[in-house]
């Protein structure tokens, strides 16, 4: 569930070169007719189930339109990969469904059509669209892709021991901390919070950034590294005392999603991905906690969610995030693009995101005449990929988680991102660079000692990406 960055620099410029020999060729013959021809669409969505839900849409796209759509599902890592081998063969798609990431790197090396991009938001009008997505996928002034859903990383609590115990939802890092604190101090019997500590691993990395963010710790200040500023300290201050108060042992994707259905802790960090599994809507992982055998929906009527917060140097809530995007490639069949994204961005829009609307939350949140439409629908769509074991989201959770999950997806933040940095952020994040060595924290090291030794890697990695 967890994703990666798709492209680095070094393949963005070999891709440049490629395309400039073999002019660009989505098309592979200029004399082409483009309305004779379909489109090549390139999607990270690439399970069998959520392949079937974008060749539906597809299908109705022709049928409307009289343009095929041949859609090819692939992982982000490959995607980065096909498009570099691709373009060397004059094999590029028209439009591709990516994270930004990907965008930055692709635009800033003038492999994507920002005018055919910017035609289709005009087309849709931008004030239907979450500014903070539109600018996130915006390099050297110039929008890269159109945004199509993202989600928010979510603090998930159990509101049954917050009530216990007389605490309040948590509004701020230190709200967090202060409560992980106050259940570990009192007769509750669980866990107070788990979060993601195995050194190099994804989790980790999300999690950190997600509460640096929300505390005010930038990767860069002025254009200067500042990960060695009093909010970066305090954040890997909170997370230390976090860590202590965690389940013990590495901790990842698996493992913390395990022991938030197992019942044994209070407070996670995780994606929106996580709502349909509390919900038990996934058999796959199933919800073993304490009071589920007598009540199956009792961990969702338990569980609350607080997305984006605020902190020692921000007043402002944010947090991590991740939204997807369609790029169209230069060289592609413009019109037919331009046409399809229009399509699945409005008549389709509803019926994309239904194949994991928990965490496909809309950053188009509805028309020029109706500013709610999208949300409106988007929160009546089931939830659970077994079309047997399916609930509609607001049956399965009450308006406000409903709420956090849209405010989550449309008031994140990323490091460097929508920055001139967006290439050092993006080595830093596929690689998980700034936690590899995250035992040097985690194992009681000074928390200083660690913001400088996160400044130096990222000042290595500035160099290498200039």
């Amino acid at each position: 569930m967890r994703r990666a960055w798709s492209i680095h620099k070094k393949a963005a410029v070999f891709l440049a070169g490629a395309l400039a020999v073999t002019g660009l060729a989505a098309c592979s013959d200029d004399t082409q007719d483009q309305e004779s021809r379909g489109l090549t669409f390139w999607t990270v969505h690439n399970t069998p189930q959520r392949l079937a839900v974008q060749k539906r849409v597809a299908a109705d796209f022709e049928e409307e339109t009289g343009i095929s759509v041949d859609i090819v599902g692939m992982s982000a890592e490959d995607m980065g990969t096909s498009i570099v081998a691709g373009a060397a063969a004059g094999d590029v798609p028209d439009v591709a469904l990516v994270d930004p990431g990907a965008v930055a790197a692709w635009s800033s090396q003038g492999l994507v059509d920002t005018e055919t991009v910017q035609n289709v938001v005009d087309s849709l009008d931008p004030s239907t669209f979450s500014q903070q997505a539109l600018d996130l996928v915006t390099v050297d002034d110039a929008l890269g892709a159109v945004p199509s859903d993202g989600w928010g990383e979510l603090l998930y609590y159990r509101t049954d021991v917050f009530d216990q115990l007389g605490l309040d939802a948590p509004q701020s890092v230190q709200d967090v901390t202060e409560a992980a604190q106050a259940i570990s101090e009192s007769d509750a019997d669980i866990t107070p919070i788990v979060l993601g500590t195995t050194p190099g691993d994804s989790m980790a990395r999300e999690n950190l950034e997600h509460l640096s963010l929300a505390n005010g710790c930038q990767m860069f200040d002025d254009g200067q590294v500042a990960f060695e500023s009093d909010a970066c300290v305090q954040t890997l201050s909170n997370y230390q005392t976090l860590v202590d108060l965690s389940v013990s042992g590495d901790q990842d994707v698996e493992s913390t999603r395990a022991a938030y259905l197992a019942g044994d802790t209070a407070m996670a960090m995780w994606s929106p991905h996580l709502l349909d599994e509390i919900a038990g809507l996934d058999s796959n992982f199933p919800v073993s906690a304490e009071g589920s055998q007598e009540n199956p929906d009792f961990l969702a009527q338990n569980t609350s969610v607080v997305g984006a917060l605020t902190g020692v140097a921000n007043n402002e809530a944010t947090g991590y995030g991740l939204t997807l995007n369609y790029a169209v490639l230069k060289g592609a069949n413009t019109e037919a693009a331009e046409q399809y994204i229009e399509y699945v961005m409005s008549d389709g829009y509803i019926d994309t995101l239904a194949m994991t609307p928990e965490g496909r939350a809309p950053v188009r949140t509805g028309t020029p005449n109706n500013s709610q439409q999208y949300i409106e629908e988007w929160k009546q769509l089931p939830l659970g990929a077994d079309p047997d074991n399916q609930r509609p989201f607001d049956d399965a959770y009450n308006d406000q988680v409903i709420q956090a999950v849209v405010t989550a997806a449309n008031s994140f933040t990323r490091w460097g991102f929508s920055t001139e940095h967006w290439a050092t952020a993006g080595a830093a994040t596929t690689e998980n660079s700034l936690v590899i060595d995250f035992n040097q924290l985690l194992n009681g090291g000074d928390p200083q000692d660690y913001a400088d030794h996160m400044a130096e890697i990222t000042q290595k990695l500035e160099q290498e990406n200039q």
